[in-house]
C-alpha cells in the first residue's frame, strides 16, 4: 500500500465526470487500498478517486468507526435535509463552511471483489456519502454554498491567505507521502473538520 498525494482545486481532474469501473482489475483493489492509507494518513473522513488523480468512480469513509469503500455509488436521498453543518475537504484546504444535504442517503454499488454494497445512512456519515459522490461528478462542497458564505468562500480563494494555506497543506503532506516510503511514524493531528480537512 502507499501514501497518494491529494489533488487540489484548480487540478482539471476535480472537475472532470469520474468513469464507471468496468473491471474489478489488481489495480482497483491495489487503489482501495491506497486510498484507505491515505484518508487514514491524512486524518480524513472520506476520499473519492478524482482526490488522488484517478477518474473512477470510487470513495472511501471512516466516520465514528464506520469504514469502508463503494465503487460506482448511486445515492437514493431523503426529499428532507438535515440541519447545515460545516465542510471541509481535503482538495480545498483552508476553508470550511455550512452546507445543505439531504437527511438520509442510501448509497448503493460494489465492494471491490464486486459484491452488492447498500448502506442507508443519516447524520455525518450521509454528509460524507453526498460530498465523496459530488466528487465523482467534479462536485465540490463550495459549488453548494450560496449568498454570504459563497461570497466568503470565493474571497478567501482569491487572497493570499488561500495560497498559503494551500502550499503549507501540500508541503506538509508531500512530507507524510514521503514518510509513508521511508516507514516514518505519520505526524499526529490536532482534529479534522468534515471529510478530512486539518483543523
Amino acid at each position: 500500500m502507499a501514501v497518494l498525494g491529494i489533488r487540489t482545486l484548480g487540478d482539471p481532474v476535480l472537475r472532470t465526470r469520474a468513469e464507471e469501473v468496468t473491471d474489478i482489475s489488481p489495480a482497483v483493489h491495489q487503489l482501495v487500498d491506497d486510498m484507505l492509507e491515505t484518508m487514514e494518513d491524512v486524518h480524513g473522513a472520506g476520499l473519492a478517486a478524482p482526490q488522488v488523480g484517478v477518474g473512477q468512480r470510487i470513495f472511501t469513509f471512516n466516520i465514528d468507526g464506520v469504514k469502508g469503500h463503494v465503487i460506482n455509488p448511486v445515492l437514493v436521498n431523503s426529499e428532507d435535509h438535515q440541519p447545515d453543518e460545516r465542510e471541509g475537504c481535503l482538495s480545498v484546504p483552508g476553508i470550511s463552511a455550512p452546507v445543505r444535504r439531504f437527511r438520509q442517503t442510501t448509497v448503493r454499488g460494489i465492494d471491490r471483489d464486486g459484491n452488492p454494497v447498500e448502506l442507508t445512512a443519516e447524520g455525518m456519515l450521509a454528509r460524507c456519502f453526498q460530498h465523496e459522490t459530488d466528487h465523482l461528478d467534479g462536485i465540490l462542497f463550495i459549488d453548494r454554498l450560496s449568498g454570504e458564505e459563497r461570497r466568503r468562500a470565493l474571497k478567501t480563494l482569491r487572497s493570499g491567505e488561500y495560497s498559503a494555506a494551500e502550499r503549507a497543506t501540500v508541503d506538509q503532506r508531500a512530507g507524510s507521502v514521503a514518510s509513508a516510503f521511508s516507514k516514518a511514524p505519520a505526524s499526529s493531528a490536532k482534529g479534522r473538520g468534515s471529510f478530512g480537512q486539518a483543523l
